[in-house]
């Protein structure tokens, strides 16, 4: 169905190619995964098959790419809209109407459909998506992650013969995200769908995997085979290979349910042990409870429009203390992130942050308090360069000039100074935007979806930064669905459920009590009370130094 030959890809005055020796096939009714580090090309990948690269996003294009039987190079994107549903990572960029319901009939209306048939497939995706009650709602007042799922959704109602999805899981939750899955694993087993996905949380998509096309490094040719296969070689890969690994266990397992039936010896080794507390690195010293807290709601309500997205929340958070905020999409988690910066008035109740009202304070006064991440990374980048944006990061902070660089650095390797924002992943813009605010050091961090579009390198090297950090004193409060993030950094994790706190504790008892919030390695060892892999790998070790 899908067919690339001796594929590369080189963007304006690039010095190598993007991409370069892609040569495989995607069969009809597989779904194919993409894996790789951060900017290694994938979305590049994805995009040559849509034939946004090279009709939209420009560059040189060599060798072929066929869809269906039709080349791409004579085929614009319009022209394979039939045949090709894409989604890509920012889902604001794919809406073209103002209400969820409209924006599902779109693509229908575009490729003339009769009315009927709209209205049935409209239906059947509100339902198959969890939609249904949002058909009338304004697409700018949905979360991230109900954006992403009306973006599926408007591709889904066109019945195409291949879906290309970038980061298709990454802004839900882990109950919208199986739903997700379920539906694209129905339409490659049902009705023969050839789905081409890029994803960076892998513990959610491995296992559905029928081959996984690995790209190992920028400008490498692609690796293919079967997921076990893939995953034994990748260096990215779900913290349950990476448990395998540790433990030696061959064949590698993909999905928790053969892990467990593994690691009856593991759990006997780690049985008396006490793991290391998340949210910090083994021997650290605990969160001091008694110090005044940094940022403090209480009774908070917040409307938005005819909606209450908050609902009398008591928060207070303290230095030193990392807080990861859970709950499904469209819960209030980003709508509490925005309040404490002042970007929403309270209707009821109270908030303040280092002292200070959010919304009566100027925005320079504020920014010496609080800095925030937005889940969006772009609303923050306006230079031409990295290295300009980097220059009036330290500009902007009072801070010393390279100290912007120096975080770019640690959290992005190998990024030239002269690159365009633009011209990075979502992944990497994200790093680059986190770096503008981390200059300001602030008192009160908050992230808003940080790991999305990062790997899982990337992804520790954000948690030593933002380990360091509390370490240091700074208060930190990230919106995340990612419970393999919230495992390793959180020392305390809150809940909300429809604008309400419905579960504020220790992060190894909320967790562990959720099913849909628990990490990997804890569903595999439970009961013992082990979260995350460096906790086993750190326990390990020790074992083998007393033995």
């Amino acid at each position: 169905m899908i067919r690339f030959e001796q594929v590369s890809v080189t963007y304006g005055d690039a010095a190598a190619p993007a991409v370069q020796g892609i040569d495989l096939t995607v069969p009809e009714g597989e779904l194919c995964l993409l894996v790789g580090p951060s900017g290694v090309g994938k979305s590049t990948v994805l995009n040559a098959v849509s034939g946004l690269v090279p009709h939209f996003t420009g560059g040189t294009l060599r060798g072929r790419v066929t869809v269906d039987g039709r080349d791409t190079r004579t085929h614009r994107p319009r022209e394979l809209a039939d045949v090709v549903g894409t989604v890509g990572q920012d889902p604001l960029s794919h809406f073209v109407t103002d209400t969820v319901e409209d924006e599902l009939a779109y693509g229908m209306e575009s490729l003339g459909l009769a009315p009927d048939v709209m209205r049935r497939r409209v239906e059947e995706t509100l339902d198959l998506l969890g939609l249904a009650g949002l058909r009338d709602r304004a697409i700018t007042t949905l979360s991230g992650g109900q954006q992403q799922r009306v973006a599926i959704g408007s591709v889904l109602t066109t019945h195409p013969k291949v879906l290309v999805l970038d980061e298709p899981t990454s802004a839900l939750d882990p109950a919208a995200a199986e739903e997700v899955l379920a539906v694209l694993q129905r339409l490659v087993h049902d009705l023969g769908t050839t789905v081409l996905l890029a994803e960076h949380r892998l513990e959610r998509v491995v296992q559905y995997a029928d081959q996984v096309i690995l790209l190992p490094a920028p400008g490498a040719a692609p690796v293919v085979g079967e997921p076990a296969e893939i995953m034994a070689v990748s260096p990215v890969h779900p913290p349950v290979v990476a448990l395998g690994r540790a433990a030696g266990w061959s064949p590698l397992p993909l999905t928790v349910r053969d892990a467990r039936r593994k690691a009856g010896a593991l759990r006997e080794r780690l049985a008396g042990r006490t793991p290391a507390s998340p949210g910090a690195a083994a021997g650290a010293p605990p969160v001091p409870s008694a110090a005044s807290p940094v940022a403090e709601a209480a009774g908070l309500s917040v409307r938005r429009g005819r909606i209450d997205a908050l609902h009398r929340v008591d928060l207070a958070v303290r230095p030193g203390e990392t807080v990861a905020l859970m709950g499904r999409n469209g819960a209030g988690k980003s709508t509490l992130l925005n309040t404490l910066v002042g970007m929403h008035e309270p209707a009821a109740g109270s908030v303040r942050v280092g002292g200070a009202v959010p919304h009566r304070t100027g925005p320079r006064d504020l920014l010496r308090r609080v800095g925030l991440v937005p889940q969006e990374p772009r609303d923050l980048l306006y230079a031409d360069t990295v290295a300009a944006e980097c220059a009036a990061a330290d500009a902007d902070a009072g801070a010393a000039p390279g100290s912007c660089r120096d975080l770019v650095t640690r959290l992005l390797p190998d990024v030239p100074d002269a690159t365009h924002p633009r011209d990075l992943s979502e992944g990497q813009r994200l790093a680059l935007a986190l770096a503008v605010i981390l200059t300001a050091r602030p008192p009160l961090l908050l992230l808003d979806e940080p790991t999305r579009g990062l790997d899982y390198a990337a992804k520790a090297r954000l948690v030593t930064v933002l380990r360091d950090l509390a370490a240091e004193g700074h208060a930190i409060v990230l919106a995340t669905h990612d419970v393999e993030l919230a495992a390793e950094l959180a020392h305390r994790v809150v809940i909300l459920a429809d604008g309400e706190v419905v579960a504020d504790g220790p992060t190894a008892e909320v967790v562990v009590a959720s099913p849909s919030f628990a990490p990997q390695v804890s569903k595999v060892l439970a009961p013992l009370p082990w979260l995350t892999v460096p906790q086993v790998t750190h326990a390990l070790a020790e074992l083998e130094h007393t033995a």
